[in-house]
């Protein structure tokens, strides 16, 4: 029997070590040396201060900012910690009422709005903590955040298309406006 064990738990003392502390210091290695700001969650820093993560979306209510996509996390919206999705197919009573609200949220925000309203602004995505909207979505806002914010609409569309990125290495995915680097370049924006 010792003849057994012993060289057992040499292998997984070996391989305890190589896979649970050798491989992930490795790879964190080389993704800090490689790619140091996504390592290091994709922050955003405005003035010293955290403000959150190009990754994550957050939770924007003020009619003056634009809106992200619905987060599907609870207790509370883009709750990194609870990432996942909401499991509602397109037939569930409880989806279909709760895409009705968001819609009435939306047209209550801007009563005189009566474009369609883009489907990413009224459902969530498949992790519940998309932090970027359609252009379409974007544009759908502009003229509420102009209005509140008491400047031309030329200018916050200029704002979205300077802060629109195309599909990843131009084949994957679609165009898309990250929510909150939108809202900062507007917050940045001096006032009239």
């Amino acid at each position: 029997m010792t003849s057994i064990l012993r060289p057992s738990l040499v292998l997984f003392a070996l391989l305890s070590a190589l896979t649970g502390i050798v491989y992930p210091l490795a790879v964190t290695g080389v993704a800090q040396a490689a790619f140091p700001q996504q390592a290091a969650g994709s922050l955003i820093v405005r003035d010293g201060v955290t403000v959150g993560s190009a990754l994550i979306g957050q939770n924007f209510s003020d009619p003056a900012h634009f809106w992200g996509r619905p987060s599907a996390t609870a207790p509370m919206p883009n709750n990194a910690a609870a990432s996942g999705g909401a499991n509602q197919g397109p037939l569930n009573p409880a989806l279909v009422e709760a895409v009705k609200a968001r819609i009435e949220a939306l047209r209550a925000a801007d009563p005189g709005n009566t474009v369609p309203v883009p489907v990413d602004l009224v459902t969530t995505s498949a992790s519940g903590l998309d932090p970027d909207i359609s252009p379409a979505a974007a544009h759908y806002q502009a003229p509420r955040v102009a209005r509140l914010r008491k400047l031309p609409l030329e200018t916050v569309e200029r704002l979205i298309v300077a802060h629109t990125e195309g599909p990843l290495w131009g084949l994957l995915g679609e165009q898309r406006v990250n929510v909150l680097a939108l809202n900062l370049a507007l917050d940045a924006q001096p006032s009239p």
